[in-house]
């Protein structure tokens, strides 16, 4: 399948059994690993998160994977995710038994704990009581599990059946009022199971028993660090690109701003970059990326880069276009126009640069189990006429904050690598109605005021995202004892650890007072602003 990616960068191209996981890059097994094995649970990124935030490698496989493959990644540990099924049910979830006799340690969590001592002898059962939510857990704080846990703990739960009982040679190590069983183990083997969650935020100390398990269990020594993965796979582009030439769209996101730094570092020269001006941008942001990788960029970039101004031509195909989706798929297929044109100009290159990050892969469904999501990002077909030989995706097996990382490795601007979240059709999806360049301007200042006073104000560590957009309503105010007749701006602000669902943020009154005062003063043609306090579901992040 071949999609062009203009929010992330570049082109996307899935191909697993074209591109492997690790081309492009280096050799990700020979760290230590753990493997996640997806039942279909939806914390399956959490849990490899959170393996990875502990310096240890993980990767996610459906339970359908056939375990020679497994045992060929050598893995110090292997965790089972949840999943919405009953393991007592016909045509549930399974998995070989045999796994549980390799002597690999092997945690499973909530129906992953269930299917363990299902397959080994004990007895899950619907619960007389389900449990959900935050739950007191009391723990056996002699497990190497709960080490330094506090014996009581507050844990997230999610379950209707439960373990009745353990499994032979199973010792119980947690409980709940509820349930008998919250946590069993048998250290000889490595084998355990917990019924909660803890790799949620939910759980207090879940980061605890997780690290816990990689390395008290595990034996796990964390050589999975964004300096060694810089320079492995700087030296690993080198030797692969050779002479040849690299041509990467850069978006001046995150994901395409390290993909160029990274290639940058590795081939210099032999790196062609296009950047996309489609007048959608927020304020001073063409700027800053020209800053970054332009001629006489203070990061010592010597690349071709080159800035297409599309403006005009973006505005004039979205004139009077107000329906959501038709203005989405304008965007989309007008940046495959433009990076066709600048295609032919630069004629045959060797290799397509592809900023891919692991949740594309995961949520496209080619790793894990759990239903597909999206294919990232389904804008529009690759152009022909741009002719390459091989795909390039060097961060194509790490997480956003990994990526952010790797980025402050390569000397990037932290207001780069840190950058808010933007969708690929830009302001254009920030602006209810008809876009033009007037509306674009008001939503920029806008914008530029609501990031600053956050960042005044401290808060922009604590906000998933955070963005002012421009809404078709026309109100009545008074200005100067003159009536108005002008826009409302609605800020949004949330909370989220995977985009999947989001909370409204919490923002203070005085910071939300200073930033109306500062936009119906400095903003031209704005009289009123709203603050949206709808979480996701039933509202989504973005407007449009």
């Amino acid at each position: 399948m071949m999609s062009l990616l203009f929010g992330r960068c570049a082109i996307l191209i899935l191909s697993v059994e074209t591109h492997g996981m690790d081309k492009g890059g280096e050799n990700f097994m020979q760290h230590e690993t753990v493997i996640v094995l997806d039942f279909g649970g939806q914390y399956n990124q959490l849990i490899a998160r959170r393996v990875r935030e502990n310096n240890v490698y993980c990767e996610i496989y459906s339970y359908k994977t056939d375990l020679s493959v497994i045992k060929a990644k050598n893995p110090k540990g292997i965790i089972f995710t949840g999943g919405p099924n009953s393991v007592y049910l016909e045509d549930s979830p399974t998995i070989d038994p045999e796994i549980f006799n390799w002597g690999v340690p092997v945690l499973g969590i909530c129906y992953g704990s269930q299917l363990m001592m299902h397959l080994l002898g004990g007895h899950v059962c619907r619960a007389p009581e389900r449990e959900y939510g935050k739950t007191e857990v009391f723990v056996d704080t002699n497990s190497k599990m709960f080490t330094d846990v506090q014996p009581s703990t507050i844990c997230w739960m999610s379950h209707n059946d439960y373990i009745e009982q353990a499994a032979p040679g199973f010792k119980i190590t947690a409980h709940t009022v509820n349930c008998p069983v919250a946590a069993a183990e048998n250290a000889e083997k490595g084998l355990y199971a917990v019924q909660f969650h803890p790799e949620v935020l939910h759980t207090a100390e879940g980061k605890k028993m997780l690290r816990n398990f990689v390395y008290n269990v595990c034996g796990c020594t964390g050589d999975w660090k964004m300096d060694s993965f810089v320079e492995n796979n700087v030296k690993a582009l080198r030797e692969r690109i050779g002479d040849g030439k690299v041509l990467c769209a850069l978006s001046g996101g995150v994901d395409s701003s390290v993909l160029a730094a990274m290639l940058a570092k590795a081939i210099g020269k032999q790196l062609t970059c296009v950047f996309v001006d489609h007048g959608l941008l927020r304020k001073n942001e063409k700027e800053e990326v020209c800053a970054v990788f332009g001629p006489g960029n203070a990061n010592g970039f010597d690349i071709n880069f080159i800035c297409v101004d599309a403006r005009d031509r973006y505005f004039a195909k979205l004139a009077g276009v107000t329906e959501p989706e038709r203005k989405r798929k304008i965007i989309g297929e007008e940046f495959i126009r433009v990076f066709e044109e600048q295609a032919k100009k630069i004629g045959k290159v060797d290799f397509l640069a592809q900023g891919t990050i692991y949740p594309d892969v995961v949520e496209s469904g080619l790793g894990g189990e759990s239903t597909v999501i999206k294919s990232h990002h389904n804008v529009g077909g690759l152009p022909d006429t741009v002719d390459f030989k091989e795909l390039v995706e060097p961060l194509r097996n790490l997480f956003k904050d990994e990526v952010r990382q790797a980025g402050r490795e390569l000397g990037l601007p932290e207001y780069l690598v840190s950058r808010q979240p933007f969708p690929g059709p830009g302001l254009g999806i920030r602006i209810i109605g008809e876009v033009t360049p007037e509306k674009v301007a008001i939503v920029q200042d806008a914008d530029a005021i609501w990031r600053e006073e956050i960042a005044k104000a401290g808060l922009d560590k604590e906000i998933s995202q955070y963005y002012a957009a421009l809404t078709n309503m026309h109100s009545v105010g008074v200005m100067g004892d003159e009536r108005t007749y002008d826009y409302a701006v609605a800020l949004r602000a949330v909370t989220t650890t995977d985009f999947m669902t989001a909370e409204s943020y919490n923002m203070p009154w005085d910071v939300l007072g200073t930033v109306t005062s500062r936009i119906v003063n400095e903003v031209k043609h704005v009289n009123r602003v709203f603050y949206d306090c709808t979480g996701k579901p039933p509202a989504t992040i973005e407007l449009e």
